[in-house]
């Protein structure tokens, strides 16, 4: 391929937007199962169910800002900012909660790993719906997709 040719833009392949849903189904289906048969009193099975929705939401919030930026939209500092703190501040809080937990080492593995699982997941399924939505605005706009 000619290293100045201009790469067209395109959407994800169905593959990965396929694998990027399962990936997000089996952290959230994995945590949240855990958490049900989890032998611990109500209060901290809620504290680990927040934090994990505390997550999603920052990580969707890191993904947005950071496209945004990329394509030239206005983010405000301070919401980026945030979004990156607050993604850090969830996986911090599940750190120090899984900390002090009274788990096997196996259990407090297996939260983790479903928890990060489940982030990198909604960044996945938010950057393919974000590239799906651009490549159809393309399409719509009669510019050329490869």
């Amino acid at each position: 391929m000619n290293p100045s040719a201009r790469s067209l833009p395109q959407g994800p392949s169905p593959a990965f937007i396929i694998a990027s849903w399962v990936a997000l189904v089996a952290g959230l289906a994995a945590y949240n199962v855990g958490l049900w048969n989890a032998q611990m009193p109500l209060n901290e099975k809620g504290y680990y169910f927040t934090v994990l929705m505390y997550g999603l939401f920052s990580a969707v919030s890191v993904q947005k800002s950071v496209r945004d930026r990329l394509e030239g939209i206005a983010v405000t500092k301070i919401y980026y900012g945030l979004s990156w703190f607050s993604t850090l501040l969830a996986i911090g809080l599940l750190a120090v909660g899984l900390w002090n937990a009274t788990l096997a080492l196996s259990e407090k593995g297996f939260y983790a790993m479903s928890f990060l699982l489940a982030l990198f997941a909604a960044i996945a399924v938010q950057k393919n719906t974000r590239d799906t939505l651009s490549v159809a605005a393309d399409k719509n706009a009669g510019l050329p997709v490869g």
